[in-house]
């Protein structure tokens, strides 16, 4: 025990002494060190691929499930995305430095608000080591340094692409101890969580208990990434097959992700013709359905539907799972809501401008979407990059995050002699 925290406290020593330098950095050495980045890790793919067949066949071998195991899964398409993605990095504006407002007062002193790195960020996140490069990228272009702790389902993964970032970084001015993973038991998450004073700001990625455990455990301030308990609401004057193709790709396209839809609600009026036909969609596609009595009544039949039991409505299933209930109008879809959303992302699909106005107004959640897929809401398809999470929280950032959310403020305050 004594020797992992010593092994931690160095990393993290090492990680702010890292900061400094890239607190300053210009734009040009921060975009040359993320294309350095991205060049070696497009040349790692053959190690990265070899040991992230490891990690998934242990993952197989404990019985780990289908969904969790896709997010560890890596393929060449996917270590090209996470190429793309840091080069896509290097093309956004840097943050820091960035005026948020400023004004002269009556005595001539300038005010200046302006975006500042946080520092140190420490990253915990599960499974998906693609998070591994797109942390380390935004947080090195928002001008911090980065301590990954990941999980151990993919501690081999994580290894070699960190270990490809850092070769990146060694022949450019940034430091490569800006990119750290911390690995070790899980004694070692609670240093991390501990460090205050050493780590600025924590941010944790993953399941709602990892997420619920740094929160309540960490004495570091918390950026609260939520869970995807998302809804779709066909209200009764949604256009079926509008709401039938967002329906699918919210569902199935990806399932295994935050932003898929977990929850489809029906107005009473456009269950009769809409609910066979979704139905028939989703048991092609493997879903099971999970449904209330009233719901049931427009299945099959078969055991592509099924009965709902309580827990169903609370569920962030991350299969092809889908809890599906009539209700009797926009009040009661707006009730189950609010009683059952993580906050993340809902959506309506409504011919009505004034139900799609009272849903966005009403809905309490990170993004609400009026006839377009839950499946939209991503840093990179929001056209601001790759993002470091998506927050369900109320403060400083909400909502996919990007680099500006990476940074916080500080005060210019010039003047030419002036005193109270």
């Amino acid at each position: 025990m004594t020797e992992n925290r010593t092994d931690f406290r160095d990393r993290a020593v090492r990680a702010r002494a890292a900061s400094h330098g890239l607190a300053t950095a210009t734009r040009g050495v921060k975009d040359g060190a993320l294309h350095a980045m991205a060049d070696a890790l497009a040349a790692a793919e053959a190690p990265v691929l070899a040991a992230n067949e490891r990690d998934v066949a242990r993952a197989g071998e404990n019985g780990t499930s289908e969904a969790i195991i896709d997010r560890l899964r890596l393929t060449p398409d996917r270590i090209a995305g996470m190429v793309d993605g840091l080069r896509q990095l290097a093309g956004l504006p840097d943050p820091v430095g960035d005026v948020v407002r400023g004004w002269t007062n009556p005595n001539g002193v300038q005010v200046r608000q302006v975006r500042a790195p946080f520092g140190v960020v420490g990253i915990i996140y599960e499974a998906r080591p693609n998070v591994t490069a797109d942390a380390a990228g935004i947080c090195l272009k928002s001008g911090n340094a980065v301590l990954l702790r990941g999980s151990s389902s993919a501690a081999d993964s994580n290894a070699a692409v960190v270990a490809a970032l850092r070769a990146g970084l060694a022949d450019t001015p940034i430091a490569p101890d800006a990119v750290q993973l911390v690995p070790g038991p899980r004694e070692v998450t609670t240093e991390l969580m501990q460090a205050r004073g050493l780590v600025d700001v924590l941010i944790p990625r993953g399941g709602a208990g990892l997420i619920e455990a740094v929160v309540t455990g960490s004495q570091v301030p918390v950026i609260e990434t939520g869970t995807g308990n998302c809804h779709l609401y066909v209200d009764a004057t949604a256009d079926h097959a509008m709401a039938l193709e967002i329906l699918q790709n919210a569902k199935v396209q990806r399932c295994s992700v935050c932003n898929a839809v977990e929850t489809l609600l029906v107005h009473a009026d456009a269950a009769e013709a809409f609910l066979p036909k979704a139905y028939a969609m989703l048991a092609g596609e493997g879903v099971t359905s999970h449904a209330d009595e009233r719901a049931i009544t427009y299945g099959p039949g078969d055991d592509t539907v099924v009965p709902a039991t309580p827990e169903d409505w609370d569920t962030e299933y991350l299969s092809l799972d889908l809890s599906v209930g009539v209700v009797d109008d926009l009040d009661t879809a707006l009730d189950h809501i609010r009683r059952h959303s993580s906050g993340h992302s809902e959506t309506i699909v409504t011919g009505s401008l004034a139900s799609a106005d009272r849903f966005a107004a009403e809905v309490d959640a990170a993004a609400v979407l009026v006839n377009a897929s839950s499946r939209f809401v991503d840093g990179g398809e929001f056209g601001f990059g790759a993002e470091i999470g998506i927050s369900t929280q109320k403060l400083h950032a909400r909502g996919p995050m990007g680099l500006p959310e990476m940074t916080t403020t500080k005060y210019l305050v010039t003047g030419n002699g002036q005193i109270r």
